[in-house]
């Protein structure tokens, strides 16, 4: 049991690494005076979707991850290919691998009721994924928030970046390194 703490702990600090990377000026208060109702609306929704089906906790904490890990927590995994952009959702390492963008849509969509073009798309990723681990048991943290949504996506970056199940152990630690993580935070993040 003490081990399966150790690990969550080390899990819970590692989101809370890749959650601040980024140059803005964060704040858990960000939302207090313009919108007072968007945490526990979104923490609503997550709880509703958790409750439907338990996986989706992983689900909504692995799409936060890959989100911040290639430019960041700014919701660019989110956006759809256009005639200006090729988004990240058809990377090769989240084809058919990345669940959560619906319910992501349900919470905007219930955010945007109670307080229309307030909350950010990457402030709702990444209090979803906290809300998700909580609802499932596992620890909570604070969300620092006032990210600003991305209006670009990097296909070729997601592709780059993001590990692969295929990479060998000495690329895996590369890559994780170059996003400022170690080993160990590489292992929590891929599961144990």
């Amino acid at each position: 049991m003490a081990y399966r703490t150790s690990s969550i702990t080390t899990f819970i600090v590692t989101l809370v690494l890749l959650g601040t990377i980024c140059e803005a000026q964060l704040s858990c208060t960000f939302y207090d005076s313009a919108c007072s109702n968007a945490l526990s609306t979104i923490r609503s929704v997550i709880r509703s979707a958790v409750s439907k089906e338990r996986r989706m906790a992983a689900s909504l904490i692995r799409l936060h991850f890959h989100d911040c890990f290639v430019q960041g927590c700014d919701a660019s995994i989110l956006l759809d290919d256009s005639s200006s952009i090729e988004g990240e959702k058809s990377a090769l390492q989240k084809a058919n691998s990345i669940r959560g963008y619906n319910i992501i849509d349900q919470a905007k969509a219930e955010v945007e009721k109670v307080c229309p073009g307030v909350v950010s798309c990457a402030d709702i990723v990444a209090v979803a994924a906290r809300d998700a681990s909580f609802a499932v048991g596992s620890p909570s943290w604070t969300v620092k928030l006032g990210r600003r949504d991305s209006t670009t996506a990097s296909k070729s970056l997601a592709t780059s970046d993001l590990p692969r199940f295929t990479d060998d152990l000495e690329t895996l630690i590369s890559k994780f390194k170059k996003k400022g993580l170690t080993a160990r935070d590489m292992v929590t993040l891929s599961g144990n």
